[in-house]
């Protein structure tokens, strides 16, 4: 992995539409930026997991380095949309009220419960960000943004595939079975709404000190401005990466019958969580 084909500094900057952005999108773009951001805490952990894989936790830093740059980019971005607004102040305020369990202990066994499954949760969220940020880049007219979006798009597929290649060398060590590897992504899907992106909302976006934190509030904040960037081609790829991770045909029958679940879930959950904002 190498940073040389793209760089902060080399955005067409001179370019930025701060007119074609509105509030919605500049709040997801906001709380994204932290998550991002946050990539070193999350290596920290994978390479206590691979201890003994000095490879890995190469492939494991180099990733921290990509991620973080993600985020130092959509908090520039941001930045020059909202010039009030800091990534390192939200940053800070984030990473004192968001750390996972499984980052304060020193224990060098996966919470997936084998490093082949760490490699699976892992592949989800690079489906989840890859999707992400190809749904915001095809939705948004601002020109920078889309360019990032376009580049973080690209590193994510990307990781992806180096994480699901680790994830094949292990599986010839612990074989863990397809049904098993589903039932952890599915699992790691549900965790979409844990804290993390929710907490990143609040912390992104609440300026005021004295509100309290409520997870099913900014969830539902988050969430119902996430999911509107969606196209069907979207969830479409999703499914065919969650497939693949598992050990499923890509582009089969269940493929496309999933694929319409899916699709039918988030439009429900869209629909739902607008109504309660309402």
């Amino acid at each position: 992995m190498t940073n040389e084909h793209w760089t902060i500094e080399g955005l067409k900057w001179d370019q930025l539409a701060p007119a074609l952005v509105n509030s919605d999108l500049l709040q997801v773009i906001k709380a994204a930026a932290l998550v991002e951001y946050n990539a070193e805490s999350y290596a920290d952990y994978l390479c206590r997991i691979f201890h003994d894989d000095s490879e890995f936790q190469k492939i494991t830093r180099q990733w921290a380095v990509e991620e973080v740059q993600h985020g130092a980019a959509l908090g520039a971005w941001a930045e020059k949309i909202d010039p009030s607004w800091s990534l390192e102040v939200a940053m800070a305020k984030f990473r004192a009220g968001y750390v996972p369990e499984h980052f304060l202990d020193n224990s060098k066994s996966s919470v997936r419960g084998s490093r082949s499954g760490e490699m699976v949760a892992r592949c989800m969220v690079e489906t989840g960000t890859s999707s992400y940020y190809s749904a915001i880049g095809d939705a948004t007219n601002e020109p920078v943004l889309k360019e990032i979006c376009k580049h973080i798009a690209a590193d994510e597929f990307r990781h992806y595939k180096l994480f699901y290649d680790t994830l094949n060398k292990y599986l010839e060590k612990e074989g863990l079975s397809r049904f098993g590897r589903l039932k952890i992504a599915l699992g790691r899907i549900a965790e979409s709404e844990d804290d993390e992106l929710s907490y990143a909302y609040y912390a992104a976006n609440i300026t005021n000190d004295g509100e309290p934190y409520d997870r099913k509030t900014y969830n539902k904040a988050y969430m119902s401005r996430a999911y509107s960037y969606y196209q069907f081609k979207h969830m479409d790829r999703v499914v065919a990466m969650v497939f693949k991770a598992c050990g499923f045909k890509p582009h089969s029958l269940p493929h496309k019958i999933a694929t319409k679940i899916a699709w039918w879930r988030i439009a429900l959950e869209t629909k739902k969580i607008k109504k309660l904002a309402a």
